[in-house]
């Protein structure tokens, strides 16, 4: 269910690694409850949106407000306490602990986070390899195993980078299952996706990024009128 309550809202964000200037002026917000995702092709700035939110970039200029409190200041650790949770790509679970192990490890950022018990009920999957070390887990168990750790935490707010990359159809099918069953919990997810299909049918909004601005906004019921300019848009 989407509130009015605004979660993030992030204006004219520029972003910069050393000298390259990879962020001009990123305007966007997410809601509460909503599930929002950044599309574009590769190196067009979308990854480097969720490393700036975490100020994971060498420099940040803009305003980046997150549940009504500006951080563009904060360092990454005090932004977590403020309920984000951030899973990147390489997903950085410990491969010499199991499952289970895993999941007790994070520190709690806020008092409401999922007990593991919770956890095995929106991931079975993990609950049947619980005591498997996480060399041993597949590509999508462990995708599974990174967002779980987050939901631990208590993160309400959810920065998620191209989550189904290489996995199998049936495992893509279960992670969008999953962020339908969080979204229906009120958590707000904003994702970086390159797979437009997956996307598509569990997201609220699209933004479209090209060269480090967002040059399309997309709302559900806009979907089928403007899938042809998508197309385009991201080279489909």
């Amino acid at each position: 269910m989407v509130s009015g309550n605004e979660k993030i809202r992030i204006q004219n964000l520029h972003a910069f690694y050393g000298e390259s200037h990879i962020l001009h002026g990123i305007d966007l917000h997410v809601l509460q409850g909503e599930l929002v995702t950044l599309l574009g092709r590769n190196g067009s700035g979308r990854s480097t949106t969720l490393r700036s939110i975490m100020n994971m970039v060498g420099r940040r200029t803009g305003s980046i407000n997150i549940n009504g409190s500006e951080t563009l200041d904060l360092p990454a650790h005090r932004i977590a306490h403020l309920g984000v949770g951030y899973c990147p790509e390489e997903r950085g679970i410990f491969s010499s602990l199991n499952v289970e192990e895993n999941l007790l490890l994070p520190p709690t950022v806020r008092s409401d986070g999922m007990s593991v018990d919770e956890i095995y009920e929106v991931f079975p999957n993990l609950f049947e390899r619980r005591f498997s070390q996480g060399t041993r887990l597949s590509g999508g168990e462990q995708q599974m195993l990174a967002i779980a750790r987050i939901l631990r935490s208590g993160a309400n707010i959810l920065l998620l980078d191209e989550i189904t990359e290489g996995l199998a159809p049936v495992i893509v099918k279960k992670l969008g299952d999953v962020l339908l069953e969080l979204k229906k919990r009120g958590l707000t997810v904003l994702l970086v996706e390159q797979n437009f299909r997956f996307a598509a049918p569990i997201a609220d909004r699209h933004y479209v990024v090209e060269h480090g601005h967002i040059v399309e906004e997309v709302r559900k019921d806009e979907l089928e009128a403007k899938t042809p300019l998508l197309n385009t848009l991201l080279g489909v």
